[in-house]
């Protein structure tokens, strides 16, 4: 299952394309490729890339891979003194870019590997998607779905002042949406008033619908819907269809890449911070996950309660029993514990339920009975889009065949509202909350490391804290600006 297949739509019938690295070097000449942009993520999730010449693009650099990597300069990659990589063409990642219109430019996703024959780099995220796939198919089933859901904001402009933290620091975020705006000429929306408004109001439907072109006819990602988030200032979601886990990555790693561009195309700036605007909602990644097995979901069951598999139940418990240690890689940023706070729509609460969204899993219920099996999943809420989906897919992966290995089972869902609930409430059912900082959060993950271990090495582990710990560590440091408003005059 290596590598993302591009999706085509054929008289309404959903098709997956792969592509041979024969038909690449073909497509390359009849498009008149002059140049190919070989992309990598690294281990916290930036997008690289380094762009070659595509007369001097062979098939044995395609097969052997190319030489074109300093490791050390990658964040959570290698060491200086041994830093050679290389870098692996997928040919089933192929797309020409379509905003490079001098000079016809294709992308291919990369693999890593260590340079003299030493095999797989045990840091590449895609790498580990990968074998997350293939221990899958050692616990019995044939593949996994994944539909993440990747929120974000497209902005006018943003300032900050950061670089000399002692003198003072500062943002500015303009957004002819937002109710700070003094353009006068717009329909400004409130403060968490900004679900699927009509126009004028939502300023950004050509900008997604643009979006949504490129994804389906350049880069085979099959989008459904698009629509305003719930934040004011230009918060947006594109709808992206599921796939096996290492495409589904590849494919939240493309979208980022898609919406970043096409937002520079239309004058604006987008972000994946988790929580760029004080007091609004957050940006998150909802990730929809189900397993499957000769080709039937083992996530349903039409006989049992909400028609949820023993199976899918015990899953849902090892992602319920691992969700605090979780946190570390699916809200991998300070900022990810802005949104995670109570009062605006984030999944604090550890619990699980059908169609309630105050749980942290939900278990969507639009349609049932047997003709609707395949739509059967959990939706883990917690991820935020500043995370690395090839990371947040293996570990919620790893969390749920603990609790199929260990028969974890979740508990009764809960019905009510949970932020309507006291503590002692909340006490009383068992529901506990997600980390409040990044530093909890990696201390989860320092004492509750073992369920990752047969995808993530300790190697992989320890660089994700020590990174985290950094950043944490850079933020503990420096005063916020509202702590002198709440505290100077002490």
């Amino acid at each position: 299952m290596k590598g993302n297949l591009p999706y085509k739509v054929i008289h309404g019938e959903t098709t997956q394309v792969k592509y041979s690295a024969d038909e690449i070097f073909a497509k390359i000449k009849h498009e008149n490729i002059r140049f190919i942009d070989l992309q990598f993520s690294s281990l916290v999730g930036r997008y690289h890339h380094t762009t070659i010449s595509a007369a001097t693009f062979t098939p044995e650099q395609m097969k052997d891979g190319l030489p074109k990597l300093d490791g050390s300069s990658i964040v959570g990659f290698t060491s200086v003194d041994d830093s050679d990589l290389v870098l692996k063409p997928d040919p089933n990642t192929f797309a020409i870019i379509p905003w490079v219109t001098e000079k016809k430019t294709a992308r291919l996703i990369c693999d890593i590997y260590w340079g003299r024959g030493r095999g797989r780099l045990e840091r590449d995220p895609r790498g580990i998607a990968q074998k997350a796939e293939e221990y899958l198919k050692t616990q019995g089933f044939d593949f996994s779905y994944w539909g993440p859901e990747v929120e974000f904001f497209v902005f006018d402009k943003v300032h900050w002042d950061v670089l000399t933290p002692y003198k003072g620091q500062s943002y500015s975020i303009e957004s002819k949406e937002a109710p700070w705006s003094q353009e006068g000429t717009g329909y400004p929306m409130g403060l968490q008033e900004g679900y699927y408004p009509s126009s004028p109001s939502d300023t950004l439907t050509e900008f997604r619908n643009e979006c949504v072109d490129m994804l389906n006819e350049h880069f085979g990602i099959l989008c459904d819907n698009h629509h305003h988030e719930v934040a004011t200032a230009g918060q947006c979601e594109i709808d992206i269809k599921y796939d096996y886990l290492t495409n589904a990555a590849d494919g939240a790693q493309t979208y980022k890449y898609v919406v970043r561009n096409v937002a520079q195309k239309f004058g604006k700036v987008a972000t994946m911070m988790p929580k760029p605007i004080s007091m609004d909602a957050g940006s998150g990644m909802h990730t929809n996950v189900s397993l499957w097995k000769d080709n039937k979901n083992a996530f349903f069951d039409k006989d049992a309660k909400d028609e949820i598999s023993q199976i899918g139940r015990y899953f849902c418990g090892g992602i319920l029993n691992h969700a605090r240690a979780l946190c570390a890689i699916t809200n991998p940023t300070t900022n990810s514990y802005h949104r995670l706070v109570p009062g605006y729509e984030a999944p604090v609460y550890i619990a699980w339920s059908p169609s309630n969204r105050s749980a942290a899993i939900r278990v969507p219920e639009h349609f049932r009975g047997e003709k609707y099996a395949y739509l059967k999943r959990f939706e883990y809420r917690a991820p935020d889009p500043s995370s690395n989906p090839y990371l947040v897919f293996s570990a919620v992966l790893a969390a749920g065949l603990d609790g199929i290995k260990k028969k974890m089972d979740p508990g009764d869902p809960v019905l009510e509202n949970i932020y309507h609930m006291t503590k002692e409430e909340r006490v009383k059912r068992g529901i506990k909350t997600v980390p409040a900082t990044l530093g909890e959060a990696l201390d989860e993950l320092e004492s509750d490391r073992k369920f990752l271990n047969p995808i993530f090495s300790n190697d992989v582990i320890d660089k994700i804290i020590e990174l985290g710990r950094k950043d944490h560590r850079e933020i503990s440091i420096r005063p916020h600006p509202h702590e002198f408003y709440l505290y100077f005059d002490v």
